[in-house]
């Protein structure tokens, strides 16, 4: 367990919190958090996890525009949405091609470890991290299923901390799954 293994989880418990309230400011944090891991991760020989630090690095950046200035109109909060079932079907498919695709990929062409178990949530993350940045309710179930092989893979690969945090992840997804379902119905 290194200092930035530490900065990195408290960083991302702290990001999180404030993602489940729909504060704007989760989108810096995020930033700076996924900074710290995209380290951690090449540390780790888990590349494509550091190579998502990136891609999150992008879709944080769109996710702090985004919930800053909507989609242009009135400039109103954003509202919590949802996806259609042929949406979610869609999203599922591309990220099982692209788990697939990408972990093959890593397989034949470096030394990564758990080169398929990686390459799923790089490709789960990036599609969460989309929905979430677009405030659709389901961001949250697709975080739940990626923390839940998150835990797993950290654990075999000595990430004890990050294995922890990304338990703590487990339940503050569902935390933010019921926030954003009660701001959604308005309750």
């Amino acid at each position: 367990m290194s200092s930035w293994e530490i900065t990195g989880t408290l960083l991302g418990i702290v990001g999180v919190a404030l993602m489940i309230r729909q504060n704007v400011w989760a989108w810096p944090i995020g930033l700076v958090q996924v900074t710290v891991y995209a380290w951690v991760f090449l540390g780790a020989k888990l590349y494509s996890d550091a190579i998502l630090q990136v891609f999150f690095f992008a879709i944080q950046a769109y996710g702090w525009w985004h919930w800053l200035h909507g989609d242009g109109k009135d400039r109103a909060e954003l509202p919590v949405t949802r996806l259609r079932p042929g949406a979610i079907a869609g999203w599922v498919t591309a990220g099982a091609a692209g788990s697939a695709a990408w972990g093959g990929f890593m397989q034949r062409t470096t030394d990564a470890a758990l080169p398929h178990w990686d390459a799923f949530i790089l490709v789960f993350s990036l599609i969460a991290q989309w929905l979430q940045a677009r405030k659709r309710l389901e961001n949250w179930a697709g975080w739940m299923i990626v923390n839940l092989v998150a835990v797993g893979v950290y654990w075999a690969k000595d990430l004890r901390l990050t294995a922890g945090l990304y338990v703590v992840f487990f339940g503050m997804a569902v935390a933010g799954h019921l926030a954003w379902w009660r701001a959604m119905r308005g309750a």
